[in-house]
């Protein structure tokens, strides 16, 4: 491993953050845009409420975790008054996606709105020292726990003949409870955090393969069909790294050494031998997946992998840990950095060419690229502080 914190800090501060600063936001209406083209123009101004509070997050964690620069409190203040005032429907509930000037287009049926809204909320009650900001916060988040079995609720489309239930929630609560840690109760903290590891670790995670699956049975059996064969390795490494965090603070040694552990199986299952990568879907029994876009390289999941891998060694000194971070710290920095026009391709194809050449769209916008800067730059400068890399 090489002392990487000064190249993700310099990309961060220098590269990423003045790219969203520059170019993403809405003077007029509040909020951000996030449909950037290569350059940073805007070519659609729809506003997709994930994004807004991933941006509001993002730049509220730079004050708290960073430097208290006031214009990015002034950036994260636009995107969750945008949120508040615009983006929630009268029981609490976050839409979708809304026009530029706050018009709802699409309704509140997806549950991560929620889960980003109350990230942003808390991260930035926290910044401003705003307890409407905490308390509204804490309200999404006891909405999201009230949905947990039945998140998409009323707009549900899909039967009861093949019930089964998604690693995402568990996943992103795993996360959500420790952004929300200093505004709710101990308890509830405590309790969350059972949950969430135990699904993670134990339901959604096979004894026999050791890799994660995205959908169970309610029983936590596995189904033999398309969404019960269905692989996300982004997600499952992602996830690894909620669980390291965790581990951390517990002081679980036996949760990082599984989850590092777990990080090598589905590297080893889902990176691509031929033409290098990790593969965005697969099918745990090798069929042809349903998602057509199964063979590209998103530029999420390799960051979270190098998110997961950084962390992992910091704690383990893995030497197998090391030749991964390499390999795919090598493959993304060849591949989605755009050193002429700033921030990260999104999209590749297998080949490992940019098949989109936007910065951002409906569902990439100011979140993986820069929250992974930031989480790899702290754990190198950990890590070189430690003397455990030179």
């Amino acid at each position: 491993m090489k002392p990487h914190s000064n190249l993700y800090k310099d990309n961060l501060l220098n590269n990423v953050i003045p790219f969203w600063e520059r170019h993403s936001l809405d003077r007029t209406n509040g909020g951000y845009f996030t449909c950037l083209d290569r350059e940073g123009k805007v070519y659609d101004t729809d506003k997709f409420m994930w994004l807004q509070g991933r941006q509001a997050w993002m730049f509220s964690t730079l004050y708290n975790q960073v430097e208290p620069k006031e214009n990015w409190l002034e950036i994260a203040k636009s995107g969750v008054d945008f949120i508040r005032h615009k983006g929630m429907d009268a029981q609490g509930n976050v839409y979708f996606s809304l026009t530029a000037n706050g018009q709802p287009l699409v309704q509140p049926y997806n549950i991560f709105s929620h889960c980003f809204a109350a990230m942003a909320f808390a991260q930035y009650g926290i910044a401003a020292e705003d307890q409407e900001y905490k308390e509204l916060a804490k309200k999404t988040y006891l909405n999201i726990l009230l949905r947990k079995d039945n998140p998409k609720g009323k707009y549900e489309k899909g039967t009861l003949a093949r019930p089964l239930k998604s690693f995402a929630l568990p996943m992103i609560l795993s996360n959500l409870v420790l952004e929300l840690e200093d505004i709710l109760e101990p308890n509830e903290v405590e309790r969350t955090i059972d949950f969430a590891v135990r699904e993670v670790m134990e339901v959604f995670l096979d004894g026999k393969s050791g890799i994660i699956y995205e959908f169970t049975k309610p029983d936590g059996s596995l189904e033999d069909s398309f969404n019960g064969r269905l692989l996300n390795p982004g997600h499952g490494i992602e996830a690894m790294w909620f669980m390291i965090d965790i581990a951390v603070r517990r002081n679980d040694r036996e949760l990082i050494n599984k989850a590092t552990e777990t990080i090598v199986k589905i590297l080893e299952y889902s990176w691509d031998e031929e033409y290098g990568g990790i593969f965005y879907f697969m099918d745990s029994k090798g069929h042809p997946p349903q998602q057509l876009e199964w063979d590209q390289k998103l530029w999420w999941v390799h960051l979270e992998t190098l998110v997961a891998l950084a962390k992992a060694y910091e704690q383990t000194q893995n030497p197998e840990i090391s030749a991964w971070y390499t390999k795919v710290h090598d493959y993304s920095w060849q591949h989605f950095s755009d050193p002429q026009h700033g921030e990260w391709f999104g999209y590749l194809n297998r080949r490992g060419e940019v098949l989109l050449n936007l910065k951002g769209g409906k569902w990439k916008g100011c979140f993986h690229v820069p929250r992974a800067m930031l989480q790899c730059w702290k754990a190198f400068e950990r890590m070189e502080n430690k003397g455990i890399i030179k």
